[in-house]
């Protein structure tokens, strides 16, 4: 799609009535105040009160134009990296048993971890990256070097190589989830903040993907489970990966050729440049086709926000007593979560395939572990508008079921009885990131938005390198490993109810 202009028009800007340059916000942006949920999660006093003022006249400049025609476009093309972000890391799960059988590596765990180590050079460099260069940047390359990567990777002849090849295909994959999460918020009016917790969709539909393609390929094109195996034999990895790799590509090439990202206008604001944000508003006003009263003398009568320096951005995260706790405790659930989630879920088909029949069986098991996850991303965007949960209760009963699940899971004495306790896994583990993904970004201000989600997504790949690290030491053939992950995840879930924002019902800064 592309950003043309609508041929309806916008309405002529209000000229500003008060005098005072420094008194409250002009008549556009307090007219406009009344139809937007209340300013945010973070309290005006934790936050430059210029840049909150601002933040708050571009909130009701967005809520005024409404949901429209480039959000729900948004919505698409961003979710194309929450896809990319479950799809690589399910692969390397896939492939694993049919390396291990052709290439009989002395650690087995060693492709997660080079998988792990690029996640988390992604998360940190496009994080904090998002807030220097801008989102626009960061979000158009990031599938592209995923795609190269994954490519080249389906070439490779060693178990070395292949890791290799998974560590830099991850440096791509691993900024999308802070990146696009803060370039859809950003543009979202406060009325439909829940949308970035349906973006969860696209993030189980990765899963759902990567299994269909590897069931039919990895079951045919495989070495038989016993005896030898040649390449020649078991060409099957190799196809998944070629094809994961041409869908990623496809995906970039749509971003670039039929979507034109703007700028987020938040950002330019808190880089002050109030002109070009309100640019951004006109522009987005013409493209969804309604017209706006927004004007940039709303914004410069505001006064005059100085911008932070490209070092500030993490302290600005820890200014206040309140910041500090929410984003320590943030890092704190990611680590927890980082660490728990691989430990269990790259190995799964290693495990699946200790319990189940044939290599089909196999497979077949972890597609329907992946269509369980859509439900909870349904579940999760539904529950956290409840007010007796909000935000904060949601995470924290879905995260407390996902470690009872694993728990429940090493009971398991069939392929079927495994297989129920991973799809209620399934469930409650993607309704829980379906609601962390979304509450991240939200108690963030958008001028540290990058870097705050930067931190926390780094934070999670530190414990996905951590994740294979304690396999080699728990030894993947015992149930120890995934007690280690039941128990972090009951363990994050009690944090939770330590974060200090509750952003339900609040419009982000």
């Amino acid at each position: 799609m592309s950003a043309s202009a609508s041929s309806t028009p916008r309405k002529l800007p209000m000229s500003p009535t008060d005098d005072d340059e420094h008194s409250s916000p002009p008549a556009s942006s307090q007219s406009l105040a009344s139809d937007v949920p209340p300013l945010g999660a973070i309290p005006d006093t934790s936050v430059d009160p210029i840049y909150a003022a601002k933040a708050h006249a571009l909130n009701a400049a967005i809520q005024e134009i409404g949901m429209g025609r480039y959000q729900w476009g948004l919505f698409c093309v961003a979710g194309f990296g929450w896809f990319v972000d479950n799809l690589w890391p399910q692969a390397t799960a896939l492939i694993l048993p049919a390396i291990i059988a052709e290439m009989r590596p002395h650690r087995k765990e060693m492709l997660a971890l080079a998988q792990n180590l690029g996640l988390m050079i992604g998360a940190s460099f496009w994080g904090v990256g998002a807030d220097i260069i801008g989102r626009r940047w960061a979000f158009n390359l990031t599938l592209l070097i995923a795609g190269v990567f994954g490519a080249v990777a389906g070439g490779s002849s060693s178990y070395t190589g292949v890791a290799v090849f998974a560590a830099l295909w991850s440096v791509g994959v691993g900024g999308n989830l802070p990146v696009d999460s803060a370039v859809l918020l950003e543009f979202l009016p406060g009325s439909h903040q829940w949308v970035l917790t349906a973006m969860s969709l696209w993030w189980g539909m990765g899963q759902i993907v990567a299994s269909a393609v590897a069931w039919p390929l990895l079951t045919r094109f495989s070495c038989p489970s016993t005896g030898r195996c040649d390449a020649s034999q078991n060409m099957g990895w190799r196809y998944l990966l070629f094809t994961l790799a041409g869908l990623t590509l496809t995906m970039a090439l749509l971003r670039v050729l039929f979507f034109r990202l703007y700028e987020s206008p938040k950002y330019l604001m808190g880089r002050g440049n109030d002109p070009a944000a309100a640019s951004v508003i006109a522009k987005l006003s013409d493209y969804n086709g309604h017209p706006t009263t927004f004007t940039a003398e709303a914004l410069t009568r505001l006064g005059t926000y100085h911008p932070s320096s490209s070092t500030s951005h993490i302290r600005a995260l820890f200014s206040t007593p309140m910041l500090s706790a929410s984003t320590s405790t943030i890092i704190l659930l990611w680590f927890l979560i980082g660490t728990a989630f691989p430990l269990y879920n790259c190995f799964l088909p290693y495990f699946l395939s200790r319990v189940s029949g044939s290599t089909s069986q196999v497979y077949r098991n972890y597609l329907i572990i992946g269509v369980c996850s859509l439900p909870g991303s349904l579940l999760g965007a539904t529950m956290i508008e409840l007010p007796s949960l909000g935000r904060k209760g949601a995470m924290s009963l879905f995260t407390l079921a996902t470690g009872a699940f694993l728990f429940a899971a090493t009971t398991a004495r069939t392929g079927t009885q495994l297989l129920a306790f991973n799809a209620a896994y399934a469930v409650t583990s993607s309704a829980m990131y379906a609601v962390l993904y979304a509450y991240t970004p939200e108690v963030f201000p958008t001028k540290d938005r990058g870097t705050g989600s930067g931190l926390a997504a780094t934070a999670n790949r530190i414990g996905g390198v951590l994740a294979p690290l304690l396999a080699m030491a728990a030894d993947l053939d015992t149930p120890v490993p995934v007690y280690v992950s039941g128990s972090m995840f009951l363990c994050a879930g009690v944090v939770m109810l330590w974060l200090p924002f509750e952003s339900r019902g609040k419009t982000s800064l």
